[in-house]
């Protein structure tokens, strides 16, 4: 899959915000041709003996695109499905997933004993539909197909539900309930109360795409059984192009189906926390270009009203937070300075606010654009040094996570953007002394790039001693390098890491062991993040 490509329109057309080609675009086909507008909506329904007392009503959705002719509720099988997380993991949770067609009163039943199910508990409908005048399907279209695909996207948010507690689930409509079904049963489990210091484990990367190099990473997570995942951009590539750029970026919608088939087995269960790529930028949908995001998702989204995968939330011990770094990207800048600031201020808000809490031990930031890499393929996030790092740097943020880059790349500590100390694989890093700890890890399966330096990593490390040029973009969009120390371990190759957030005892404080493992399992880096 292509990463990040420079599209053969002038500079001028490049620079203009993602909103002005959205206009641009809508002017070349009419809204009436676009758009046929329409939503259904449902309040979550309280399920008597499984959830704590009372329940949230549904977060609101977009007003989205809801059409189509409607058939037999039997005939339809759900597939795609898909949880998250709200911000308080102990209690809430969304599952997520699609239908083929317009059904009616979706559903899901979710109990503690598997086939022991609640009343239904109603989902919303987010539709989206797509012409096929504005894309380019991957596979050959038959010349009597419809002129546009609609997607319905199903999303039922619980709430109060118990902490620590394994639930079941499954998902249905009108004239299709799979609660005798088990083989169509999933399950979840709900984190433990907030503050807690147990053990638990997560796992990340970023640009993932479809096929089968993104089966072997997807797959690595089942076998690793974590918490939750962090899926940090550039999901499934519907979108080639740089994204941002309606007129020219080339698109099938339909690989989100693939996507999400292909990682249901895993997502199905295991939470996935989505950060927003520039592959996610769909111009055609909306001004800001995630209509297609906030149709397919829902993340816990509590920066401000109308954000949209910019979110923060804790499990356990460790404050997360989800930032979009399309706000502060220099490289493909349709979206550059979007928020207004906003994303900045929440930004300073929430660090201090997590730093200041003594339940809190570590605080992990993921996004999908690097704030330091040596890979030139898309390169360093000079948007990012300038207004993210310092405020790292400030609250000591503990881990930095990104894709973006499609290979891993671990940085020493960096401290105003200069190494403080070299951590060689197997090696702790303590951030209250050293700084941040900075890693890509974009090997999810999209495709794999290029160093300007040799490879070194667990077990063939090679001299590592002489400094590595840094590309990076100006804002006006003109390229640089240069020269750090700060690269400590480089892989090229699919991967994801993997953060073992280990209890403190009466003697040692809490620790997160973090690894790198590539798609066959093997450790290619492993560190020890622990502050004193």
């Amino acid at each position: 899959m292509a990463e990040t490509p420079r599209n053969s329109r002038s500079e001028a057309y490049r620079r203009l915000s993602l909103a002005e080609k959205h206009d641009n675009f809508v002017k070349r086909y009419s809204r009436r041709t676009l758009f046929r507008v329409g939503a259904v909506g449902g309040a979550a329904l309280a399920a008597g003996g499984v959830l704590l007392p009372g329940a949230a009503t549904a977060t609101p959705g977009p007003m989205v695109l809801l059409n189509a002719d409607k058939v037999a509720g039997s005939a339809l099988r759900p597939f795609g499905r898909h949880i998250a997380y709200g911000a308080d993991p102990s209690q809430q949770v969304v599952v997520s997933w699609q239908v083929p067609a317009a059904v009616t009163a979706p559903f899901v039943r979710i109990g503690t004993v598997p086939g022991d199910f609640s009343p239904p508990i109603q989902a919303e409908v987010r539709a989206l539909t797509s012409q096929m005048s504005w894309q380019h399907p991957v596979e050959e279209v038959p010349p009597n197909s419809p002129k546009s695909i609609t997607q319905y996207y199903l999303h039922a948010r619980i709430d109060r539900l118990l902490p620590n507690t394994t639930y079941y689930y499954v998902v249905g409509h009108e004239g299709y309930d799979p609660a005798a079904r088990l083989g169509e049963m999933a399950s979840f489990r709900t984190a433990p109360a907030p503050g807690g210091d147990g053990t638990f484990t997560f796992t990340a990367f970023g640009d993932q795409g479809v096929g089968y190099n993104a089966v072997a990473t997807s797959s690595l997570i089942a076998g690793l059984d974590p918490a939750f995942h962090l899926a940090m951009g550039d999901l499934s590539y519907a979108l080639e192009g740089e994204g941002g750029h309606p007129e020219e970026d080339q698109y099938d919608a339909r690989l989100w189906d693939s996507f999400f088939v292909q990682n249901e087995p895993v997502t199905a269960g295991i939470p996935w926390m989505m950060a927003l790529g520039n592959h996610e930028m769909e111009g055609w949908y909306s001004e800001d270009g995630y209509g297609g995001v906030r149709a397919r998702f829902t993340m816990p989204d509590n920066a401000w009203d109308g954000s949209t995968c910019i979110y923060s939330w804790r499990y356990q011990n460790v404050g997360m937070i989800s930032l979009d770094g399309n706000d502060v990207c220099y490289n493909s800048p349709s979206n550059l300075d979007y928020t207004k600031g906003k994303q900045l201020k929440w930004l300073g808000k929430t660090l201090a606010a997590f730093r200041a809490d003594p339940t809190i031990d570590f605080i992990v930031v993921y996004c999908h654009q690097c704030t330091y890499s040596t890979c030139h393929s898309n390169g360093a996030e000079l948007g990012a040094q300038k207004d993210w790092a310092p405020l790292f740097d400030k609250y000591q943020v503990d881990l930095v996570l990104n894709g973006h880059n499609h290979i891993y790349e671990r940085t020493d500590p960096i401290r105003a953007g200069k190494a403080v100390k070299k951590v060689p694989s197997r090696g702790t890093t303590n951030p209250v002394k050293d700084g941040t700890t900075y890693i890509t890890a974009g090997g999810g399966g999209g495709s794999v790039s290029e160093f300007p330096a040799p490879d070194t990593y667990l077990g063939h490390e090679t001299s590592n001693e002489s400094p590595v040029p840094m590309k990076y973009s100006e804002r006006d969009g003109q390229d640089r390098t240069k020269k750090v120390t700060w690269s400590r371990v480089r892989f090229r190759g699919y991967s994801l890491v993997a953060v073992d957030v280990i209890a403190g005892t009466g003697t040692t404080p809490p620790k997160m062991d973090v690894r790198a493992i590539s798609a066959d399992g093997t450790l290619v880096d492993q560190i020890i993040v622990q502050r004193s």
